[in-house]
């Protein structure tokens, strides 16, 4: 499988960083068009390293007319998993991990925190994951208001559920299920957004259908995301809706520090801690 794979590897790395590029300059432009009278954030771009080997990119603008912090990170990575996230991930039946530790892994992360409390949050990634048993995409994305707005709900579900009918109409019921379980805060007894799609481990036996697939859901998050952002960013706020960023932003710290997956997996195998935190708010509160 491994001399199979290396066109496959570097075509759904090449992939994940042309989405980078698109979503970086999307962002700068939104930037510009509503900055008015201040200068727009800009990304700050760092090369990040794995102590095993790979690395990748990490690009975050702080202090925007728009977005308070945003990042956007791509990555490719290679090595040997440890024993920890080796038992996981055989726990979960990825095949061969019980004998063959070796990993590849590629894919984009995101997370937004907006400046006007009447603009969600975000999150979005899409990635490829290769072990010598077995070849697998995962990803989604789900929006987080911490005020929200029906008709947003609707718009950026609509998309996630275009994309995922255009392959299987199967995938939309089953996938946004799926992202209700995995982004619910079991300590606090809810969900920390309004959801959208997540899947994981998803090898259909067509690397290159699963590949189309996870190319729509990346090509869907723009087109989901940026309408309910600007329909947002001129909406007057008060302290009060400030406090309320503040302290949703901490149910969302607490999530990514106590139970995300991507999370966990960063910190155990030695990518960059900075880019694994990278979607930390700048500010949160807690009462």
């Amino acid at each position: 499988m491994s001399d199979d794979f290396t066109d496959r590897k570097a075509r759904a790395a090449q992939w994940f960083r042309s989405l980078r590029d698109q979503i970086v300059a999307a962002f700068e432009d939104l930037e510009t068009r509503h900055a008015g009278a201040r200068a727009p954030g800009r990304f700050e771009v760092t090369p990040t390293t794995r102590t095993d080997g790979g690395g990748g990119l990490m690009s975050v603008m702080r202090g925007g007319t728009v977005f308070e912090k945003v990042g956007v990170n791509w990555s490719e990575v290679h090595g040997t998993l440890g024993d920890k996230a080796q038992r996981a991930m055989a726990a979960r039946g990825v095949p061969g991990m019980d004998k063959d530790p070796r990993f590849w892994a590629s894919g984009i992360s995101l997370v937004a925190h907006m400046v006007n409390p009447h603009c969600p949050a975000v999150h979005m990634n899409t990635r490829m994951f290769w072990t010598p048993g077995a070849a697998w995409f995962g990803g989604g994305a789900d929006l987080n208001p911490c005020i929200e707005y029906p008709a947003d709900t609707t718009h950026f579900h609509g998309r996630m559920q275009a994309a995922c009918d255009a392959h299987d109409p199967a995938y939309y019921p089953r996938f946004k299920a799926w992202a209700d379980e995995y982004f619910f805060v079991p300590h606090r007894g809810r969900a920390r957004g309004v959801g959208g799609i997540f899947y994981d481990d998803l090898n259909s036996g067509s690397w290159e259908a699963d590949f189309a697939f996870t190319r729509a859901v990346g090509e869907a998050f723009l087109p989901a995301f940026l309408p309910v952002t600007e329909a947002r960013l001129q909406t007057p706020w008060t302290e009060a809706d400030r406090d309320t960023q503040l302290v949703h932003r901490g149910l969302y710290a607490e999530y990514n520090l106590v139970y995300d997956r991507g999370t966990k997996f960063g910190l155990e195998t030695g990518h960059d801690a900075n880019a694994v935190l990278m979607s930390l708010p700048p500010l949160a509160k807690w009462h």
